[in-house]
C-alpha cells in the first residue's frame, strides 16, 4: 500500500560527483536558487582529480546553503556514490526525503517545489523530474515510460497532479520518500555503473507508487543528445551483467514485468550490436557480461566497507532493511588470496595512476587482498600526493624506494614485500577490465603458475581502442611461440611468486626483463596458460612515434636483443639456428621506422585484430 500523503519536513539533496567541477558548481548554484531550497546538500565526491572538493568547500564558505562534503578515497562509481550519499542523508542527517542527482544536472528554480507537491498529492514513494537537454528537448536518456498495467484510478490520480505513473526512473533527478529507503535499503553498489537506478527504483516500486512529474524540470547537461541506444563500447559488459543481476538476483519485477522489460532489453541489445561500428567489442562484452551475471553481486555494505563514517551509515541503513551482510567480506570463493604489484616512477601520470588502481580494486568482480604500489625513486610533488592518498586506502600499501633502480629491480623488491604467493602484475598507466581476476584466479587455483591474457591497445583516451593482442594458448603452443616472441603480455600476468623465484626472478635487461623471465619459467617447468580474451587495456599513446612502439626501436633495444638471444641460447632455450634467426629478424626490426614497425608488430604479434 502507498504511504499516507504527507509533506516532508526535511529534504536533503544528494549530488554524486566525479571530475566535473564546473558542472557541479552550476548544479549547486541551481540548488541554492530553488524556490523551496533543500535543508541540506550532501555532495559525494568519488575521488575526483580535478579539484572538485576544494571548489565545493570554497562554494560552501561563500554561501548560506548548508552542505556536507563527503570525499571518498576511491571511485565507487555512480552506484556506490548514490548508495553512500543516500545512507548519509537518511541515517546521519535524518532526512524525510532525499533528492538525488548527478553532477551534470541543473534543476530549474521550481523543480524541488513541484516534486514535493507531486509527492504529497499522489502519495508516491518517489517522483522523477522531467529531464531536458540544454536546448529544452526531452532527454531520451532519462525519459521514464508509463507503468505497464497501471489502473485507471492510479492514472487519474497522477494526471490530477500533472504526472504519469512509472515503474522505474533515473537518478538524474529523483525525489525519494525516506520511509521507502529505510524499508528497502540502498542501491546495489556492486553495479558500479549502469542499471543501478533501474534496479533500485523497480525494487522500491514493486509494491509502491511512483510518478514522473511534468512540472518539475531539470536540465541534464550531457555532452551529446542521445539515449540508451547509443553505442556503449567497452562498458557493454556492465550493462549485460547488471541487467542479469537485476532479473535473476534482485528480482524486483514480477513475472509479467520481467517478460516485458527483459524482452525490451534483448531488443535494445540486438539493435546496439547491429548498429555498432565495433561489433566485436559488444559481442565480447555480451559474453563476458553473461558470464559475470551468473555470479552474485557483493552486498552493498561489503562494497563500501573501509570508508569510515560512510561505511557506518551504509551498514545502519542496510541492517535496518535486513540487507546487511553477515560478514564484511564477500562470499567465499575458494580461490587463493592474492596481491597486485604495481610499479610507479617519476614520469607516470597522476590521473592514469588513480584510474589503474581503481580498475584493480573497486571495479573488479574479484578483488585483491592487497595492492602494493612500488615507487621507483623520487617522483614529482603531485604524484607523491597521489601516492600518499592511495596509501591511505584500505588494502593499498606504498613501498618507497629511495632511488630509481629500474623496473626489474623494483619488481623484485616488490615481490619480496608482497604478502601473498599469488601476485598479479599491473602497470600505472593501464586499465584492468572488471572480470580480469575472476577469469585468471581460477586457473591459478587449478594449478597454473603463470596466467596471462589478451589486451586492448588504447591511445590517450581509454575508449580509443587502436589494436588488440591475442596471445598463444595451451602450454605446448606457448612454449613453441616463446622461441621467437614473448608469449605473454606482461601487464596482464598473474603468477606464483615461488615459481618466479624458482626461475631466478627478474633480471635487468632493458624492456625485455619480462620475456627473459617467462622463458626461464617455461624452461624450469612452470605450468603456464593464456586467456585469449583481452582483460587489460594497454596504453600505447596517441602518437605512434612517441609511444610504446617508439620505445621498441633503436640501438639500445638492439643491444638488449643481442643480450637476450645470447642468454636464451646459452641456457638451451633456443637452438643456434633459432638464435641467428631471432637476431636477424627481431634485431633488424629495431631499426625499422616506428610507423612501419607498428604495422609489422600488429600483423605478427597482435593477431586477431579488432573484430
Amino acid at each position: 500500500m502507498p504511504p499516507e500523503p504527507s509533506v516532508p519536513q526535511r529534504v536533503v539533496a544528494v549530488v554524486v560527483a566525479h571530475d566535473r567541477r564546473d558542472l557541479l558548481l552550476a548544479g549547486l548554484d541551481a540548488l541554492a536558487a530553488q524556490t523551496r531550497r533543500p535543508d541540506l546538500v550532501v555532495v559525494v565526491d568519488n575521488a575526483s582529480s580535478d579539484g572538485s572538493p576544494a571548489a565545493v568547500r570554497e562554494w560552501a564558505a561563500a554561501g548560506d546553503l548548508p552542505l556536507d562534503l563527503v570525499v571518498l578515497p576511491r571511485n565507487t562509481g555512480g552506484a556506490g556514490g548514490f548508495a553512500a550519499g543516500l545512507a548519509r542523508a537518511v541515517h546521519r542527517h535524518a532526512a524525510d526525503a532525499a533528492w538525488l542527482m548527478d553532477d551534470d544536472t541543473v534543476p530549474t528554480p521550481t523543480a524541488l517545489q513541484e516534486a514535493l507537491g507531486a509527492l504529497q498529492r499522489t502519495g508516491s514513494a518517489l517522483v522523477a523530474s522531467r529531464v531536458v537537454w540544454t536546448d529544452g528537448r526531452d532527454h531520451p536518456m532519462n525519459t521514464p515510460r508509463e507503468r505497464p498495467g497501471a489502473s485507471a484510478a492510479e492514472r487519474a490520480a497522477a494526471r490530477a497532479a500533472d504526472c504519469v505513473p512509472v515503474r522505474s526512473a533515473s537518478f538524474v533527478a529523483l525525489l525519494l520518500d525516506a520511509r521507502a529507503v529505510r524499508e528497502e535499503g540502498l542501491p546495489e553498489a556492486a553495479f558500479f555503473l549502469w542499471n543501478d537506478d533501474f534496479e533500485y527504483t523497480t525494487r522500491l516500486l514493486r509494491h509502491r507508487r511512483g510518478v514522473a512529474s511534468r512540472a518539475s524540470v531539470v536540465e541534464h547537461r550531457t555532452r551529446v543528445f542521445g539515449g540508451a541506444d547509443a553505442d556503449p563500447g567497452e562498458r557493454f559488459v556492465l550493462e549485460v551483467r547488471n541487467k542479469l543481476w537485476t532479473f535473476t538476483r534482485s528480482r524486483p519485477l514480477d513475472a509479467r514485468d520481467t517478460v516485458l522489460y527483459g524482452g525490451a532489453t534483448v531488443r535494445r541489445w540486438a539493435r546496439a550490436i547491429a548498429r555498432s561500428q565495433r561489433r566485436g567489442v559488444l559481442l565480447r562484452g555480451l559474453v563476458d557480461g553473461v558470464r559475470q551475471g551468473a555470479g552474485r553481486p557483493e552486498p552493498t555494505a561489503a562494497v563500501l566497507a573501509g570508508l569510515g563514517e560512510v561505511s557506518e551509515d551504509v551498514r545502519a541503513v542496510e541492517a535496518a532493511a535486513g540487507r546487511a551482510p553477515l560478514t564484511p567480506a564477500g562470499p567465499a570463493t575458494g580461490l587463493p588470496p592474492f596481491s597486485v604489484l604495481l610499479p610507479v616512477w617519476a614520469r607516470d601520470d597522476v590521473a592514469q595512476l588513480r584510474r589503474a588502481v581503481d580498475s584493480v580494486t573497486v571495479e573488479q568482480e574479484l578483488r585483491p587482498d592487497e595492492v602494493l604500489v612500488v615507487r621507483d625513486g623520487p617522483v614529482p610533488a603531485d604524484l607523491q600526493r597521489a601516492l600518499d592518498d592511495l596509501g591511505a586506502r584500505p588494502g593499498v600499501r606504498v613501498l618507497e624506494l629511495p632511488a630509481n633502480v629500474g623496473l626489474a629491480r623494483a619488481l623484485e623488491e616488490g615481490l619480496r614485500r608482497c604478502r601473498f604467493d599469488v601476485v598479479a602484475r599491473m602497470d600505472a598507466d593501464d586499465v584492468s577490465l572488471p572480470g580480469r581476476f575472476a577469469r585468471q584466479l581460477p586457473l591459478i587455483a587449478a594449478g597454473a603458475d603463470l596466467v596471462g591474457s589478451g589486451l586492448l591497445e588504447i591511445g590517450a583516451d581509454e575508449d580509443d581502442v587502436v589494436g588488440r593482442r591475442v596471445p598463444p594458448t595451451g602450454a605446448a603452443e606457448i612454449a613453441r611461440y616463446a622461441r621467437f616472441h614473448d608469449p605473454f603480455n606482461h601487464p596482464t600476468v598473474v603468477y606464483r611468486r615461488s615459481a618466479v623465484a624458482a626461475a631466478g626472478g627478474y633480471r635487468d635487461l632493458d624492456l625485455m626483463e619480462d620475456y627473459w623471465l617467462f622463458a626461464r619459467m617455461i624452461a624450469a617447468g612452470a605450468r603456464v596458460e593464456n586467456l585469449p580474451d583481452p582483460l587489460v587495456k594497454y596504453r600505447v599513446g596517441a602518437i605512434p612515434d612517441a609511444g610504446s612502439y617508439a620505445r621498441r626501436g633503436g640501438l639500445r633495444l638492439f643491444r638488449s636483443e643481442l643480450t637476450l638471444q645470447r642468454h636464451l641460447r646459452r641456457e638451451g632455450f633456443t637452438t643456434s639456428v633459432q638464435a641467428v634467426r631471432n637476431v636477424v629478424v627481431r634485431g633488424g626490426y629495431r631499426f625499422v621506422p616506428t610507423r612501419i614497425r607498428t604495422v609489422a608488430y600488429r600483423a605478427l604479434i597482435a593477431r586477431g585484430g579488432e573484430s
